[in-house]
């Protein structure tokens, strides 16, 4: 069986064109700086504070395109600095989610939901979940065999999309405790 490209998703924001113009000014737009493994993603050359009742963590990616509605991903460990108990979902699933505020160089974002930590999970091609033998939605393990760290994440959800590519994601603190930092990584998918 193939192995799963495992990346570390650090903190990061979505948001739509007019929250972005918000932040940024009419006269802006979101600019590509590099692209993700993700066909179309890309961390965008815009930088903002996210802002939770006890600290600010500045300097925090947007990543494009634009998206429905504004996002903030963080770790556990970032949302402890913030103050914030943001549920742990799936990305997109903002309902009752934990209130932030994005600042930004030209104006501000008082979200009264909007933050979470976001579920670990593989993107897949429907010719990937075919050949892996799984489906949208369902909840897998991911050996990863490190040097010093080796782990097995349970609970990852599988993503299928004929846009995507071959990914695992997991936030900082959990590519951390595995000791994921030598790139490329890899994964064996575990129904």
């Amino acid at each position: 069986m193939k192995q799963i490209l495992v990346e570390t998703s650090a903190r990061h924001v979505h948001v739509n064109e007019e929250q972005f113009k918000i932040l940024f000014g009419q006269d802006q737009d979101l600019t590509p700086r590099a692209p993700l493994s993700q066909p179309g993603q890309y961390v965008s050359s815009s930088r903002v504070d996210i802002v939770g009742p006890k600290k600010t963590i500045s300097g925090v990616s947007i990543l494009g395109p634009y998206r429905k509605f504004a996002q903030v991903e963080v770790s556990a460990t970032d949302a402890r600095t913030l103050g914030v108990i943001p549920p742990i979902r799936e990305s997109g699933h903002i309902f009752d989610s934990a209130p932030i505020k994005i600042v930004g160089p030209k104006g501000e974002l008082d979200l009264p939901e909007g933050c979470i930590i976001a579920k670990r999970h593989i993107h897949m091609t429907p010719k990937d979940a075919e050949e892996f033998g799984v489906k949208s939605g369902d909840v897998v393990s991911l050996e990863v065999k490190t040097p010093e760290r080796s782990t097995i994440f349970g609970n990852v959800v599988v993503r299928v999309r004929e846009d995507f590519a071959l990914a695992c994601h997991l936030d900082t603190d959990e590519a951390n405790a595995a000791g994921i930092v030598y790139c490329p990584t890899y994964g064996n998918l575990i129904k």
